[in-house]
């Protein structure tokens, strides 16, 4: 995970953090966590992961309470492979499961893939500012 997340925010020229030990604390360990799942094909290891987590009071991304928050990364040159997709859909089972009403996505201005893809997983933009456009998507209950 943390070689996806280092190859994907290097092409974002980003400075976060991606080693092994931000990933266990922030994706996998966090105590908001709801779920976090990984793509995976034998022989060639994780091509991506999808975190959910529970926003809490005074997150660091000023989600309302109670929703949830999303993130996604897919290897480069993985895209349009239905990796996604397929994240997604186990997310979205694990958002039902925990109750959530909204998942929401935060994602920069400069990155019109990540935009496209949440609009094709049903995200709809609901505010913007000068860096981000943000993104929720309702959750139904489970059928």
């Amino acid at each position: 995970m943390s070689a996806i997340l280092v190859e994907v925010l290097n092409s974002w020229q980003s400075t976060r953090p991606g080693d092994p030990s931000h990933v266990l604390d922030y994706y996998i360990s966090h105590p908001d966590r709801i779920d976090c799942a990984v793509c995976e094909k034998p022989g060639v290891g994780i091509l991506g992961f999808q975190s959910l987590r529970l926003a809490t009071p005074g997150n660091q991304y000023n989600v309302e309470p109670g929703w949830g928050i999303i993130g996604t990364y897919v290897s480069l040159g993985m895209g349009r492979l239905g990796i996604g997709a397929a994240l997604f859909q186990h997310s979205l089972r694990a958002a039902q499961d925990a109750g959530l009403t909204w998942i929401e996505a935060t994602i920069a201005l400069s990155n019109p893939s990540a935009q496209k893809y949440y609009g094709a997983m049903g995200f709809q933009i609901y505010k913007t500012d000068t860096e981000a456009v943000r993104k929720r998507c309702r959750v139904s209950p489970p059928t």
